[in-house]
């Protein structure tokens, strides 16, 4: 059997009204919900029911959505019909945005056919002017370049330096370490020396005492 086709009116029955809005409501956000999928948009829903209650939904952040929705009206405004004078400027802010763009692609070197002598000359000039200022503006910076490596290179030389003298000084406190070690351990050797040529030997005088009681 086929569908027959409801016709779109009020649903005077109010239990088959609430089922409807049930089965249409959870339609509508999954359509909502798919198109935001398929096509990247950004889509926000609200509905309330006849009894009042919030229903809603939203493929991104309500909040900046509802935003995004408030800032409309000031948009909008920008398309009321223009007075006279505001007509005026905007046709001389295209004629002059006309008239840059073609300067800029006649300084790029493009569409000089439609140039005169004249025109040429001028425009040589104009060039001959930027390329003074970019060599200008390139020599300075070339310059403070070389003044910071310079400061650079004054710092690591001071701190080579500073790095030489500590060693030297380190250097000298171990040289003079070593030079007071060699002086202690050759006076010790000395008074070992002194000690043991000047106490005498105790088996000498026992020899001596016996022969002088012997009478030899």
């Amino acid at each position: 059997m086929t569908r027959q086709k409801i016709q779109i009116k009020k649903i005077d029955n109010i239990a088959a009204r609430q089922v409807t809005f049930s089965k249409r409501r959870r339609g509508l956000f999954k359509k909502a919900h798919e198109l935001a999928t398929l096509c990247d948009a950004d889509i926000a829903l609200i509905v309330f029911s006849a009894s009042g209650k919030l229903f809603d939904y939203s493929s991104s952040s309500m909040h900046e959505l509802l935003g995004r929705h408030n800032k409309l009206p000031e948009v909008n405004n920008f398309c009321q019909p223009l007075s006279q004078m505001e007509k005026s400027v905007c046709a001389n802010l295209r004629e002059e945005f006309a008239a840059k763009n073609k300067e800029l692609r006649h300084m790029k070197g493009e569409e000089l056919e439609e140039l005169g002598i004249e025109e040429l000359k001028q425009l040589e000039k104009l060039l001959e002017i930027g390329l003074n200022r970019v060599l200008e503006t390139k020599d300075e910076k070339f310059l403070k370049e070389i003044d910071a490596v310079k400061e650079k290179e004054a710092l690591l030389m001071k701190e080579n330096q500073r790095l030489r003298n500590r060693v030297r000084a380190l250097n000298r406190d171990e040289q003079e370490q070593q030079a007071v070690g060699v002086g202690g351990s050759s006076l010790g050797s000395k008074s070992i020396t002194s000690n043991s040529s000047s106490s005498p030997n105790p088996s000498s005088q026992d020899c001596d005492d016996i022969s002088l009681k012997l009478g030899l």
